[in-house]
């Protein structure tokens, strides 16, 4: 069995700069498949700008980043990368769901519409069958209830929780979470957190950015660390976050703990 048959994501030497501003510094990182990696680290450390390369919304500088044994948003051909065309990279990002700190779900659009829209215009199912699944989502997030009601009737937590289920409605093989809870009203986290506990006992492959450390420690499979651009420590989140081995990562969890 090779690597890419076992490996969901892996980066090698992934650097990202912006002007002379270097956001990654050469990350080198591997996710199993069915493995909830959580990356915690001081804001501006380049969590987010990771996992923004990692669907290609973000351009890397050099490096090499691959999703289930592909290349993200290019192809080699004699040793060269060429990238791939907006069509291309628009299919392979299909497989990749992501949910963002902020819910960005279409004001004008029902809960309902949300879901069915991508898996409609982008993968050009029949309405039917993608308002089929989109309704055993939403009902998967506690959200049955909630189909014909609009963002702007929502909480917070209601309306990350469409998010994830519209995410999901594309059937991804890996999903990305980039703060999924940091926007919402503490009262209204755990609601996320449930869906997403959900999703790791079903074995999806998941990349959660957070500051969630309970969450780290009771469902993620690895636990890294991030500052100033690289992965300062990586480990077992029980372990790492009881007895972390870096004084960076010390430093941190003793502000954050």
């Amino acid at each position: 069995m090779t690597a890419s048959d076992t490996l969901a994501v892996q980066a090698e030497g992934v650097r990202k700069s912006y002007g002379r501003f270097e956001a990654l510094r050469g990350i080198d990182l591997e996710v199993a498949r069915g493995q909830v990696t959580c990356l915690i680290g001081p804001s501006g450390s380049g969590k987010s700008t990771f996992l923004r390369c990692i669907n290609h919304l973000e351009k890397v500088t050099a490096g090499r980043l691959s999703v289930d044994g592909e290349l993200v948003g290019y192809r080699q051909h004699g040793g060269k990368l060429y990238e791939l065309r907006d069509k291309e990279v628009c299919a392979k990002r299909a497989k990749i769901g992501m949910v963002f700190q902020r819910f960005n779900l279409f004001p004008h659009m029902t809960a309902l519409e949300n879901v069915t829209l991508g898996p409609i215009r982008v993968k050009h199912e029949l309405r039917s069958a993608a308002e089929e699944r989109a309704r055993k989502l939403l009902d998967r997030v506690g959200l049955a209830d909630k189909l014909a009601s609009y963002p702007s009737q929502l909480s917070g937590g209601q309306q990350q929780r469409i998010a994830i289920a519209r995410a999901l409605a594309m059937e991804p093989s890996l999903m990305l979470f980039d703060e999924p809870t940091s926007a919402l009203d503490p009262e209204l986290v755990g609601d996320v957190l449930d869906v997403m506990r959900g999703l790791a006992e079903d074995g999806m492959t998941m990349i959660v950015v957070t500051h969630e450390m309970g969450f780290a420690r009771e469902v993620a499979d690895s636990l890294i660390f991030m500052d100033e651009g690289v992965v300062v420590e990586t480990g077992q989140p029980r372990e790492m976050l009881a007895n972390p081995k870096n004084e960076r990562t010390r430093s941190f969890l003793a502000k954050v703990l």
